[in-house]
């Protein structure tokens, strides 16, 4: 008998895991995130693309504030052509993050979408940083 999750049938597992293994070329998740901002040296820039007033109310630590219609050729400029940015909205009901991936990638930057933004980011119980500039997670977690 069919029903909504039986009528289309699932992919082949083989299909599948290459579907799967694509995704993680386009994003990443605010665990992997969070651990990785507590290198020296995390191998990326973490842009909120949200407005400077949701920033300011909470953002994650280390995370630069660049709304998604800001981000332009000569703002792009200030980074290395190879900067990987890792890019995060309010969460799962918003797509400024995927706005801004597809801007940076326009621009040709490697780009990568945080999955759950800043919900996702709280549902793993991590704090968030307010005002108007970007402090380390280290730093919010030692405090």
């Amino acid at each position: 008998m069919s029903n909504a999750v039986t009528h289309v049938p699932a992919a082949s597992p083989e299909v599948a895991f290459e579907h799967f293994s694509r995704e993680f070329e386009f994003e990443t998740d605010c665990w992997d995130t969070h651990e990785t901002l507590m290198l020296d040296e995390p191998g990326f820039v973490l842009l909120d693309v949200r407005g400077p007033a949701l920033y300011e109310r909470g953002h994650v630590p280390g995370a630069l504030n660049l709304p998604h219609g800001k981000i332009i050729r000569r703002r792009m400029e200030a980074w290395p052509k190879e900067t990987l940015f890792v890019v995060y909205c309010a969460g799962p009901h918003c797509n400024g993050a995927a706005k801004a991936a597809r801007r940076l990638a326009e621009l040709g930057r490697p780009v990568k979408l945080m999955a759950g933004g800043i919900t996702g980011w709280l549902d793993e119980g991590f704090a968030l940083a307010e005002g108007a500039e970007p402090s380390s997670v280290r730093a919010l977690e030692a405090a």
